[in-house]
């Protein structure tokens, strides 16, 4: 099933954790409807704007979260957010192109480091139901822990 005109649904759900574990990580159907929409508002934008998108980390269903230790909020586990990178971009980019391009609910530039162009990721998110909350962060470590800072820190 495709999510949008270059993505599927089984690269969205694909996870080696979840592969290794026999996790079924199937989405139900509103969390494959908020898939969709990531995918055709967003993701989709970047692809056709930067050539190949990688997806790092896609859609979680519960047990598959709880496994590798996600919040038990996020948007990951509601088909709204995606991890991604393209690659000979550097994620700065991307992060700030979605910003500046699309509507989206988070933008997160997460563990970034300047002056190294495919360090970290972009997380992006995105609220079908229209309540987006066009919020940037950067998230990075300070003594040891994540913390998120407002806007894009590149």
């Amino acid at each position: 099933m495709k999510l949008s005109k270059n993505f599927t649904l089984a690269e969205y759900t694909k996870s080696q954790t979840a592969l290794r574990h026999d996790i079924d990580n199937t989405p139900n159907e509103e969390h494959l409807q908020a898939a969709t929409a990531l995918f055709e508002n967003v993701v989709q934008k970047v692809r056709d704007r930067f050539g190949p998108t990688v997806i790092n980390s896609g859609y979680r269903g519960p047990e598959l979260n709880e496994k590798v230790g996600g919040s038990p909020t996020s948007q990951h586990c509601y088909g709204e957010a995606v991890d991604i990178e393209c690659p000979g971009v550097a994620n700065a980019d991307v992060a700030q192109w979605i910003v500046d391009h699309t509507e989206f609910d988070q933008v997160i530039l997460e563990f970034y480091t300047p002056g190294i162009p495919d360090s970290g990721w972009v997380h992006v998110s995105y609220k079908a139901n229209g309540d987006n909350r066009k919020l940037a962060l950067t998230a990075m470590k300070e003594n040891g822990r994540t913390v998120y800072k407002t806007g894009l820190i590149a």
